[in-house]
Protein backbone atom coordinates (compact mmCIF):
# COMPACT_ATOMS: atom_id res chain seq x y z
CA UNK A 1 0.00 0.00 0.00
CA UNK A 2 1.38 3.22 -0.72
CA UNK A 3 2.13 6.17 1.65
CA UNK A 4 -0.25 7.89 0.08
CA UNK A 5 -3.34 5.56 0.77
CA UNK A 6 -2.32 4.84 4.22
CA UNK A 7 -2.27 8.19 5.17
CA UNK A 8 -6.07 8.16 3.77
CA UNK A 9 -7.12 5.63 5.53
CA UNK A 10 -5.50 6.05 8.34
CA UNK A 11 -7.50 9.42 8.50
CA UNK A 12 -10.83 8.07 8.15
CA UNK A 13 -9.94 6.11 10.57
CA UNK A 14 -9.62 9.03 12.51
CA UNK A 15 -11.97 10.24 11.53
CA UNK A 16 -14.75 7.85 12.73
CA UNK A 17 -12.91 7.15 15.67
CA UNK A 18 -13.07 11.00 16.80
CA UNK A 19 -17.02 10.88 15.91
CA UNK A 20 -17.70 8.04 17.61
CA UNK A 21 -16.07 9.49 20.47
CA UNK A 22 -17.90 12.86 20.27
CA UNK A 23 -21.57 11.61 19.90
CA UNK A 24 -20.66 9.37 23.13
CA UNK A 25 -19.37 12.21 25.31
CA UNK A 26 -22.43 14.40 23.81
CA UNK A 27 -24.50 11.94 25.18
CA UNK A 28 -22.73 11.61 28.37
CA UNK A 29 -22.13 8.10 28.17
CA UNK A 30 -18.85 5.80 29.52
CA UNK A 31 -17.19 3.67 27.18
CA UNK A 32 -18.70 1.09 29.64
CA UNK A 33 -22.20 1.79 28.64
CA UNK A 34 -21.55 1.95 24.69
CA UNK A 35 -19.20 -1.37 25.19
CA UNK A 36 -22.05 -2.53 26.15
CA UNK A 37 -24.60 -1.96 23.56
CA UNK A 38 -22.39 -3.53 20.97
CA UNK A 39 -21.39 -5.96 23.53
CA UNK A 40 -17.35 -5.56 23.33
CA UNK A 41 -15.70 -5.39 26.39
CA UNK A 42 -14.64 -1.20 27.39
CA UNK A 43 -10.93 -1.75 26.61
CA UNK A 44 -11.59 -3.01 23.56
CA UNK A 45 -14.33 0.33 22.89
CA UNK A 46 -11.25 2.13 24.18
CA UNK A 47 -9.44 0.61 21.33
CA UNK A 48 -11.83 2.01 19.11
CA UNK A 49 -11.92 5.67 19.80
CA UNK A 50 -7.89 5.46 20.37
CA UNK A 51 -7.83 4.47 16.52
CA UNK A 52 -5.69 1.17 17.91
CA UNK A 53 -7.97 -1.30 16.55
CA UNK A 54 -10.60 -1.04 13.32
CA UNK A 55 -14.05 -1.28 14.32
CA UNK A 56 -15.83 -4.11 12.98
CA UNK A 57 -18.94 -2.27 10.21
CA UNK A 58 -21.68 -4.07 12.36
CA UNK A 59 -20.66 -2.37 15.17
CA UNK A 60 -20.41 1.05 13.24
CA UNK A 61 -23.89 0.03 12.37
CA UNK A 62 -25.48 -0.14 15.51
CA UNK A 63 -23.87 2.51 16.63
CA UNK A 64 -25.57 4.80 13.75
CA UNK A 65 -28.78 3.27 14.48
CA UNK A 66 -28.62 3.78 18.45
CA UNK A 67 -27.46 7.16 18.07
CA UNK A 68 -29.72 8.02 14.56
CA UNK A 69 -27.56 9.20 12.30
CA UNK A 70 -26.26 7.75 9.05
CA UNK A 71 -23.04 6.02 8.38
CA UNK A 72 -21.67 8.88 6.44
CA UNK A 73 -21.75 11.05 9.30
CA UNK A 74 -20.61 8.04 11.74
CA UNK A 75 -17.89 7.29 9.45
CA UNK A 76 -16.69 11.24 9.44
CA UNK A 77 -17.73 11.81 5.63
CA UNK A 78 -20.00 14.44 6.19
CA UNK A 79 -20.46 17.08 9.32
CA UNK A 80 -24.24 16.75 8.47
CA UNK A 81 -26.41 14.30 10.75
CA UNK A 82 -28.76 12.68 8.94
CA UNK A 83 -30.78 10.36 10.75
CA UNK A 84 -30.05 6.68 10.36
CA UNK A 85 -32.70 4.77 7.70
CA UNK A 86 -36.46 4.61 8.25
CA UNK A 87 -35.67 0.88 8.17
CA UNK A 88 -33.65 0.39 10.82
CA UNK A 89 -34.44 -2.96 11.95
CA UNK A 90 -34.17 -4.88 8.59
CA UNK A 91 -30.70 -2.90 8.52
CA UNK A 92 -29.54 -4.45 12.01
CA UNK A 93 -31.09 -7.56 11.24
CA UNK A 94 -29.08 -7.32 8.20
CA UNK A 95 -25.86 -6.46 9.69
CA UNK A 96 -25.92 -8.99 12.35
CA UNK A 97 -25.60 -12.07 9.67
Amino acid sequence: MSNKMQESSMGRLSAYAKRIRALREDNDMTQTQIADILPVGQHTYSDYELSYTRIPVDSLIKLAAYFDVDMNYICGLTDVKRPFPANREQVLKESEK
